[in-house]
C-alpha cells in the first residue's frame, strides 16, 4: 500500500508530504485545486513519463518520493529476484527526479535503476484508473492474467508454460541435428572410408623405416656385392693378400720376441688384432655369400611405400604412427554420430511425449478457463448493473488460436486468446475496452472488474480518477459502497466531487490552491471532525458556512456513521 507521498516543485506544488492509510482513501477539492496533480506525481514516482513543463517555475528540479508498504506475490517476487533489491522492513522508498534539461533519476531503496524497472513495479502495486491515465485493462495480455488468476488457474498456466518452453526446446534440438543431419552424413562417410582404407593397409608403428633401409639395400646391390669382393680380394690369404702378409709379419714378429723377450707383449697384441681381423675377412665373405637379389621383392617395397606415402599426403600425416591415430579419431568420430542417431531417437520420443502432455493440459486449462469466463461475465454484469449501467453486457472472448489452415495453435499460455469486450448500451455489440468513450463508463467497468477479481489480484492499491463522470443520486451512492466494500481487501483511492461517494472515505484529503506570496500554491490535508463536515457540505451545495448544507453534510455523516457501527455489530 502507499504510505506516504513526499512532493517538490512539482506543477503547483512547493513541498509537500502526505501520509495516507489503509481502507478506502478520498480526495475532494474545489474544480482547478490540483487534485489530480497527486496521481500525476505518483504515477512519476512509478514510471510514469516525465518533462520538464512539471517543474515548477523557478525550480530548477521536480522531486517524487513514495513509500510504499509491500507484501510478497509471485509478481513482486519476481520483480525483487531480477533486479536483486529488497524491501526494508517491508517497504521500498521510489524515488524520482525531473530537471530543467529533461533529464532525471529514478531509485528503489537509494539503487538507481532505469525507468522501465518502476514501470514494472509499478504493475505489481499500483493500478491507477481515470480517463487520462495508463489503464491496466487495456492490456490484452492482461485480461488472461486476470481471468486465470479468478479462475484460480495462475499456478498451473505457469507450471504448462514450462512445459511449453521445454517442448520448444526439445523441438529446436531435434531442427538442429536434422539441420546438421547432411553435413554431418557426409563427414561420417568420408571418415568410414578413412578407417576402411587405413585398417585394409594394416600398417604397422616402425615399418616404413625398416622398409626405406631394405628399399636401399636392395636399389644398390651390385655395388654392395662390388665394394665387398674388393673387400675381400685384399685382405685375402692369397698372394698379396693383407691377410698373408700380416701372417708373415707375425712370423718375423715372434722369432724377434725370442731374440728380445721385450717384444713378446707386442706379439700378443699383433695377435689380437691378427685374429680379430680374420674374424671380420671371414663375417664379410659370410655376408657376401649370403647376399641375394630379388627384383619382385624390390618392387613390393617401393609399391608398399608409395601407398604408405599416399597416405601420409592424404590425412596429413608425417608418418605411419599419425596415419593410425588419424584412424583412431575417426573411429571415436563416428561414435559421436552413432549417438547422434540415439540422440535423435531420443529427442524424438521426448518431443511426442510433451506434444501429447502440452495438448492435454492446454485443452483442460482452456475448459476450465470457459467455465470461469462465465462466472466472470455474470459477476461483472451484475456489479455494472448496481453502478447505474443497466444495460451493459460484458464478455470475457476467448478466441482458440488457429493457423492458416484453420487448425489449433498452442501457445506459451495455452490455447485461448482472451479479451475483456463491453456493450455498454442496449442494441449495441461488445467492442473492446479501449473503444469506450465514456471515461465514466470505463471507471466503473473496472471497478466492478476490480471488485470481482479483487480477491485474487495480488495488486494491493487501486487508485480511481473521474469514477463519478455522468453519475449522480443512487448510482453515485452505489459506486461509493463498492469502493468502500473493494477497500476491505485493497487499499483504494478516489478523486471525487460527489458527497455521496466522500461519505464513505476512511481517511478524508482536502485539495485546495492558496496564494502565497502572490504565487498559487496546492495543499493538501487531512480533514475530519468539523473541518470534513465543512468539505461535505461544500460538495453537497457549494456551501460550506451555510447552516442548512452544513446540517445536512453532517446529518449524512452521522447516518454513514451509523451504518458502518451497525454494519460492524451485525458482523
Amino acid at each position: 500500500m502507499l504510505e506516504e507521498l513526499t512532493i517538490r516543485n512539482f506543477a503547483l506544488i512547493d513541498e509537500v508530504t502526505v501520509r495516507f492509510e489503509t481502507g478506502f482513501n478520498v480526495l475532494s477539492g474545489e474544480t482547478g485545486a490540483g487534485k489530480s496533480i497527486l496521481i500525476d506525481a505518483l504515477s512519476l514516482s512509478m514510471g510514469g513519463k516525465g518533462n520538464a513543463d512539471s517543474i515548477r517555475e523557478g525550480a530548477s528540479e521536480a522531486e517524487v518520493i513514495a513509500v510504499l508498504r509491500v507484501s510478497s506475490s509471485p509478481e513482486l517476487d519476481e520483480w525483487i529476484e531480477k533486479y536483486g533489491i529488497q524491501p526494508e522492513d517491508g517497504s521500498f522508498i521510489v524515488r524520482r527526479t525531473i530537471k530543467t534539461n529533461g533529464r532525471g533519476t529514478s531509485s528503489v531503496q537509494a539503487v538507481p535503476v532505469p525507468r522501465g524497472a518502476l514501470e514494472e513495479l509499478a504493475d505489481t502495486l499500483i493500478d491507477i484508473h481515470g480517463q487520462h491515465e495508463h489503464q491496466s485493462l487495456f492490456r490484452i495480455a492482461t485480461h488472461r492474467k486476470l481471468l486465470d488468476r479468478f479462475a484460480g488457474l495462475e499456478v498451473r498456466v505457469r507450471s504448462f508454460s514450462l512445459l511449453f518452453s521445454e517442448l520448444a526446446e526439445t523441438g529446436r534440438s531435434l531442427e538442429e541435428l536434422d539441420r546438421e543431419e547432411g553435413q554431418m552424413a557426409r563427414e561420417a562417410e568420408f571418415l568410414r572410408f578413412a578407417v576402411d582404407e587405413i585398417d585394409t593397409a594394416d600398417l604397422k608403428t616402425g615399418e616404413e623405416e625398416v622398409l626405406v633401409e631394405r628399399q636401399k639395400l636392395l636399389s644398390r646391390h651390385e655395388e654392395l656385392a662390388s665394394d665387398l669382393e674388393k673387400i675381400l680380394d685384399a685382405s685375402s690369404e692369397g698372394r698379396d693378400g693383407a691377410l698373408s702378409r700380416l701372417r708373415d709379419a707375425r712370423d718375423a714378429l715372434s722369432k724377434a720376441s725370442a731374440i728380445d723377450s721385450n717384444l713378446t707383449e707386442l706379439l700378443n697384441r699383433f695377435d689380437g688384432a691378427f685374429y680379430e681381423l680374420e674374424d671380420l675377412v671371414d663375417e664379410l665373405r659370410r655376408k657376401r655369400d649370403a647376399a641375394e637379389y630379388d627384383p619382385a621383392e624390390l618392387a613390393s617395397i617401393d609399391e608398399r611405400l608409395a601407398r604408405i606415402s599416399t597416405l601420409e599426403k592424404k590425412y596429413g600425416a608425417s608418418n605411419i604412427a599419425d596415419i593410425l591415430d588419424y584412424a583412431e579419431n575417426s573411429r571415436k568420430r563416428l561414435e559421436g554420430f552413432d549417438n547422434r542417431d540415439e540422440e535423435r531417437n531420443r529427442l524424438k520420443a521426448k518431443k511426442e511425449e510433451l506434444q501429447s502432455a502440452v495438448r492435454s493440459e492446454a485443452t483442460a486449462i482452456s475448459s476450465l478457463r470457459k467455465k470461469s469466463a462465465v462466472s466472470l461475465q455474470e459477476k461483472t454484469e451484475a456489479r455494472l448493473k448496481a453502478l447505474g449501467m443497466e444495460d451493459a453486457r460484458f464478455t470475457v472472448d476467448l478466441q482458440g488460436k488457429r493457423n492458416d489452415g484453420g487448425k489449433p495453435v498452442i501457445g506459451t499460455y495455452g490455447l485461448d486468446s482472451v479479451e475483456f469486450l463491453l456493450s455498454a448500451n442496449r442494441g449495441e455489440s461488445p467492442k473492446p475496452l479501449k473503444s469506450v468513450a465514456s471515461g465514466g463508463e470505463l471507471s466503473r467497468v473496472m471497478l466492478a472488474v476490480k471488485s470481482v477479481l479483487s480477491e485474487s489480484d495480488t495488486v494491493q492499491t487501486m487508485i480511481f480518477d473521474e469514477v463519478d463522470t455522468g453519475i449522480g443520486g443512487e448510482v453515485a451512492r452505489s459506486v461509493g459502497e463498492h469502493l468502500h466494500s473493494l477497500s476491505s481487501r485493497k487499499q483504494v483511492f478516489c478523486i471525487t466531487h460527489l458527497a455521496s461517494i466522500a461519505l464513505f472515505a476512511d481517511n478524508h484529503l482536502q485539495v485546495e490552491k492558496n496564494i502565497v506570496e502572490g504565487r498559487s500554491v496546492t495543499m493538501v490535508e487531512k480533514v475530519d471532525g468539523e473541518t470534513r463536515v465543512r468539505e461535505i457540505a461544500r460538495m453537497l451545495a457549494g456551501d460550506r458556512d451555510g447552516s442548512a448544507s452544513l446540517d445536512h453534510a453532517k446529518k449524512l455523516l452521522e447516518e454513514r456513521q451509523l451504518s458502518v457501527s451497525t454494519s460492524g455489530a451485525d458482523g
